[in-house]
């Protein structure tokens, strides 16, 4: 743009009037979208918009003080039949799955998504029975498994065609699990680990380094991943991360066990519960004296039917299946 006395001189020399200013470039121009990622849109120099992620909204701690009962379940993938059956198996809910827990917690330790034919039915129990235990004096506490990640990032590889029929299409399923969405916005308020007392929930496991954040800090962390225009490659989401981890579960326990308790002491917590491995024999697994329990046994008919459910009072930690088990 020519400087004020150029446009000056130009003007006194013509009787033509001085040229416009140019138009501001796209790249310069950006805007706020007020949307439940709360992003702010840069457009790039071609005009097309850039999310850019901005800091998460705040969410509650997920750190609780331990109850007098607490119930947790692993992975239930899809399957409304089986998840309403382990449930009534701990005394959780009734023959109409309506909560009967009183002031007990339900833990559930993410997986809900995925390889059986009802994924929205098994969210939808969760939802209107967080509202009816909180009614009763209990909670129920669902986190994020990698599952729940994947359907939020666009990886359908394990989508049942029952369960992509039963939101209406890809269209209609895409949009429930975006972050605005009905089931993505419940989602991203999960977070996906949990602390209740001493004991630690989450759905692969938490490496030493991923502790330091904290449980409040990790749950901030993966929703920033979410909400980045990369979370793929997000390191907390990767196979280290807390909805992918394995070792505990897999390596050699004279290696793992030491990084686990190194990773317990700076949660302040004696043991670590987690799911995503199953269990081949259909039982609920201790390891490392005590300081890891592996609770997914394949309760969803894609994996057998295998129900279980891990009791916690107090120091007291039981595995409990059905009677005829």
């Amino acid at each position: 743009m020519e400087s004020p006395v150029l446009l000056l001189l130009l003007s006194c020399a013509s009787s033509s009037p001085p040229p416009a200013p140019a138009a501001e470039p796209p790249s310069e121009r950006a805007e706020v979208i007020q949307g439940a990622n709360k992003s702010e849109i840069v457009f790039g120099p071609d005009g097309t918009p850039i999310p850019r992620p901005a800091s998460p909204p705040t969410f509650p701690s997920n750190i609780h003080p331990a109850p007098e009962r607490l119930i947790a379940v692993g992975d239930l993938h899809g399957n409304l039949q089986d998840a309403v059956a382990v449930l009534r198996m701990a005394g959780l809910v009734d023959e109409k799955a309506a909560w009967t827990g009183g002031k007990s917690w339900l833990i559930q330790t993410g997986d809900t998504t995925d390889r059986g034919p009802d994924s929205r039915g098994v969210m939808a129990l969760l939802r209107r029975l967080q509202t009816e235990a909180l009614a009763a004096g209990g909670r129920v506490v669902p986190l994020m498994g990698n599952h729940e990640v994947m359907n939020m990032t666009g990886d359908w590889r394990y989508v049942s065609p029952e369960d992509l029929a039963g939101y209406g299409g890809e269209a209609s399923r895409k949009a429930a699990f975006s972050v605005e969405g009905e089931d993505g916005r419940w989602l991203f308020g999960l977070g996906v680990t949990a602390q209740v007392g001493d004991s630690v929930f989450v759905h692969g496991g938490i490496d030493p380094h991923w502790a330091e954040l904290g449980i409040d800090g990790i749950n901030s962390a993966v929703r920033t991943a979410l909400l980045s225009p990369t979370p793929k490659t997000a390191p907390i989401l990767g196979t280290d991360g807390p909805v992918w981890n394995r070792a505990y579960v897999l390596g050699d326990p004279p290696v793992e066990c030491p990084r686990l308790q190194e990773a317990l002491t700076k949660l302040s917590a004696k043991r670590m519960v987690v799911g995503h491995t199953t269990r081949e024999d259909g039982k609920i697994e201790s390891r490392c004296d005590g300081a890891l329990w592996v609770i997914d046994t394949g309760i969803s008919a894609h994996y057998g039917s295998h129900h279980s459910a891990l009791e916690i009072k107090g120091a007291e930690v039981t595995a409990l299946y059905p009677a005829s088990h």
